[in-house]
C-alpha cells in the first residue's frame, strides 16, 4: 500500500496543478529539514514558472505577517536557480538573514548575475549588510568589500535602476565618497535619482541632509515627496514636524499620507500624539485603525528613547 502523502507533498502537488495554496500549505515550506528540502528540490523542475513565482511571493507575504516562519532553507539553494525571477524572489525571502556568507553570495550575484532585475535586488539587499558593517556585526574585510563593490556599481555603466539601488544601499555607509555621491544625485534634474538620494539620506542617520529633505517635502513629483517624507522620519527631523502636519492637510496620495503619519511617529512630540489620537478617534476603517494604533505605539517607543537620551546626557564638566 502506498503511504499517504505528507502535507508538504500535497502542497507541492497542488502547486504544480495551479491550485491556490492556503496559509497552512504555505507554512509547510517553513524550516524545512534536509529530507523535506530534498523533496522540494526534486519536484521543483516540474512546477511551472508562474506557479513558482506565486509560491515565492506568497511565502514572502506570509513572512511579513508571521514572525514564526522562516524560509531560509528553501531560499538559499534557489539563489542559483536558472530562472532570474526565482533568484530575485529567493533573495527577498532572505531579507532577515544576517549571515556574512550570504552577503558574499549576494555580492557575487551583484557582479555576475545575467538578469538585471536580480542584480538590482542584490544591490538593494546589500544595504542591510552595509549597516551591519557600520555596527561592527560582520567582519571588517567583508564590510569593506561590499562598500567597494557598491561604489563601483553606483559609479559604473550598469542599468540605471541598479546604480540607483547601489546608491540607496550605500546610504548606510560612513565612507566620505558616499556623501559626494548623494550630493551629486540630489542635484540631478531627474526625480528618480533625487528619490534615491533621499532614500540614501534617510539611511545615513546624518542630519547634514536636513535642508535637502525639508526642501523636497513639497516637491511636485510624488516619488521625490515620498522619499523626503520617509527621510524626515528616519532622520527624526524636528524641523519637519510642522511641514508634515501641513502636508497631511492637502496630500492626495495615500502612500504619502501614511508615510507622513509614520514619520511623525518617529519624530515624536506631544502635538503628534494629539494629532494621531484625533485621527484614530475619527477612523472607521479597520485597517486605518490598526495602522494608527501601530503609529501611536511607535510614537510612544520613540518618545521613550528620546527621554532616555536626555537623561543619559552627562552634565558639562564646567556646570
Amino acid at each position: 500500500m502506498t503511504p499517504p502523502a505528507s502535507r508538504l507533498e500535497r502542497a507541492l502537488s497542488e502547486l504544480a496543478d495551479g491550485a491556490s495554496l492556503t496559509r497552512r500549505a504555505l507554512q509547510e515550506f517553513s524550516d524545512l529539514d534536509p529530507t523535506s528540502l530534498q523533496n522540494v528540490m526534486k519536484a521543483w523542475p516540474g512546477i511551472p514558472a508562474r506557479e513558482k513565482y506565486r509560491l515565492l511571493d506568497g511565502l514572502h507575504e506570509l513572512a511579513g505577517e508571521d514572525t514564526l516562519v522562516a524560509f531560509d532553507e528553501l531560499a538559499r539553494p534557489l539563489l542559483s536557480d536558472p530562472d532570474g525571477q526565482v533568484r530575485l524572489r529567493a533573495l527577498r525571502l532572505l531579507d532577515e538573514n544576517e549571515d556574512p556568507r550570504l552577503a558574499l553570495a549576494i555580492l557575487k550575484m551583484l557582479s555576475e548575475d545575467q538578469d538585471p532585475d536580480a542584480r538590482r535586488e542584490a544591490a538593494s539587499a546589500l544595504g542591510r549588510f552595509v549597516e551591519l558593517g557600520e555596527l561592527e556585526r560582520i567582519p571588517a574585510d567583508v564590510h569593506r568589500g561590499l562598500e567597494n563593490a557598491l561604489l563601483e556599481k553606483a559609479n559604473g555603466e550598469d542599468h540605471v535602476a541598479i546604480r540607483r539601488s547601489a546608491l540607496e544601499s550605500l546610504g548606510f555607509s560612513s565612507r566620505t565618497e558616499v556623501a559626494t555621491l548623494i550630493e551629486s544625485a540630489i542635484h540631478r534634474q531627474n526625480p528618480d535619482w533625487q528619490t534615491s538620494a533621499l532614500i540614501a539620506m534617510g539611511a545615513s542617520s546624518d542630519e547634514r541632509w536636513e535642508e535637502h529633505v525639508l526642501a523636497r517635502l513639497t516637491d511636485a513629483h510624488d516619488t521625490v515627496r515620498l522619499g523626503a517624507v520617509q527621510a524626515a522620519g528616519q532622520l527624526r527631523l524636528v524641523a519637519a514636524r510642522q511641514l508634515l502636519f501641513e502636508l497631511l492637510e492637502d496630500e492626495e496620495e495615500t502612500e504619502i499620507t501614511s508615510a507622513a503619519i509614520w514619520s511623525l511617529s518617529q519624530i515624536g512630540g506631544e502635538d503628534v500624539r494629539i494629532y494621531l489620537q484625533n485621527l484614530l478617534d475619527l477612523a472607521e476603517d479597520e485597517q486605518d485603525i490598526q495602522f494608527l494604533e501601530e503609529a501611536l505605539e511607535n510614537l510612544e517607543f520613540n518618545d521613550e528613547l528620546n527621554r532616555f537620551d536626555l537623561l543619559s546626557v552627562e552634565p558639562d564638566a564646567d556646570d
